[in-house]
């Protein structure tokens, strides 16, 4: 407890302040040197024809299509969709297991924000529909087919969050030879099922699903060696990475969904990190009751899931009409030139996009553009939904004895 304490109320570690350093210097060499059109020229076209070659073999797979098999592969895709870790990584938190919730959030948003980079700087197109046959049954695969191909995000996640998850059982519960066997075994097949079915979709080709795998195996094996320093990163609250990583992005070819989910999930990351050091020692303490325990029987737990997921989701809903009104005003009164694409109708169509506000006359490192507010706006509805997980609602859940 000291130790966390202390670290709660210490300043930026070196590793910390090397971090942002880094980033930071990332952010300037790659606008500088324009990294991200050099590193596509080289990738772009060998991925492009490896994903035109594997054309054929992907429609020779589809003929093996059957209704069933529709449902239950996309289904399947769910598991590692937005909506389900809204909800699943909630529930966690709320079950007591407040360690292993926040570190597989984190660990989401990393997994995001590389896979989508990695999209956007390569820019290589998903298998051409047709020919291929695409099946999209939700309005979020509809958004992940307007995404670049490689690679597979499905599969990236897949990887990291079950290996992470089986890590963590392995580490911290109890266990014999036959549940580390069943683990693996249970792990393995949902990232193989999740490739499988990312090819059978028409939504990626084999290529994607093979670099979405190796990035997660990689990804993985870094986050293993460094989630101890990040869970002390979380409880000493330092939250200026979050906001830097918004403009750590690479732009892309042509405008894509993937930057709106890396702000939604800096948004997030921002919102846990904060929420995280404002409560530790109230809700997310290793000590804190878990769900089964006496202490947080089953029924008890239905009750925070009845209160807690309409909080959370009124949470959003408030924070981004907030924002939605405050925002602008604010840059409007410092003078910085913003658009929006989707939440703002009135600026729309801005005509003074191109003119640079106050703010960029005297700081002249800012870029000479108009910034999108969308952005902003997002990260704020996220956050603050993220903040709700992790300190409105344990609150209420403390004053109602939930």
């Amino acid at each position: 407890m000291e130790a966390v304490a202390a670290a709660g109320g210490a300043g930026l570690t070196r590793w910390q302040a090397a971090a942002l350093s880094a980033v930071a210097g990332w952010v300037w060499a790659a606008s500088f040197y324009d990294l991200t059109r050099r590193a596509r020229a080289l990738a772009q076209p060998w991925v492009t024809r490896r994903v035109l070659a594997e054309t054929p073999a992907i429609l020779r797979f589809q003929k093996l299509h059957h209704k069933l098999l529709d449902n239950f592969f996309s289904v399947l895709s769910c598991i590692v969709a937005v909506p389900f870790y809204t909800g699943f990584l909630s529930l966690l938190f709320w079950s007591g297991h407040s360690k292993l919730a926040r570190q597989m959030t984190l660990l989401l948003a990393f997994c995001d924000y590389l896979g989508n980079s990695v999209k956007d700087i390569v820019s290589a197109p998903r298998p051409s529909s047709p020919p291929v046959r695409r099946v999209t049954a939700t309005e979020d695969e509809k958004e992940n087919a307007m995404e670049y191909g490689l690679p597979s995000s499905h599969a990236l996640n897949t990887v990291c969050l079950m290996g992470y998850l089986l890590h963590y059982v392995l580490n911290y519960g109890a266990h014999g030879t036959f549940m580390i066997a069943a683990g693996v075994s249970l792990a393995l097949l949902l990232v193989m099922l999740i490739g499988i079915g990312r090819i059978y979709l028409g939504m990626h080709s084999l290529i994607d699903v093979i670099a979405g795998t190796g990035f997660g195996i990689v990804i993985l094996a870094f986050w293993l060696v460094v989630h101890d320093h990040v869970d002390t990163f979380v409880i000493s609250g330092q939250n200026g990475l979050s906001l830097l990583m918004c403009f750590a992005y690479p732009k892309p070819e042509f405008p894509t969904p993937s930057f709106e989910y890396h702000a939604a999930f800096n948004g997030v990351a921002f919102g846990i990190v904060y929420g995280i050091q404002q409560t530790y020692f109230h809700f997310n303490t290793p000590d804190v009751p878990l769900i089964f325990s006496p202490q947080l029987p089953l029924l008890a737990f239905a009750g925070r899931v009845l209160v807690g997921i309409p909080i959370i989701l009124v949470a959003k809903f408030c924070s981004k009409a907030l924002s939605k009104w405050l925002l602008p005003v604010i840059c409007s009164t410092l003078g910085i030139p913003i658009v929006s694409s989707c939440y703002v109708p009135a600026l729309k169509a801005n005509k003074n996009k191109n003119k640079s506000g106050y703010l960029q006359k005297v700081f002249f490192l800012f870029p000479q553009k108009a910034y999108d507010v969308d952005t902003g706006i997002r990260f704020v509805q996220y956050a603050s939904l993220a903040w709700a997980v992790v300190d409105l609602v344990p609150a209420i859940f403390t004053h109602f004895n939930l």
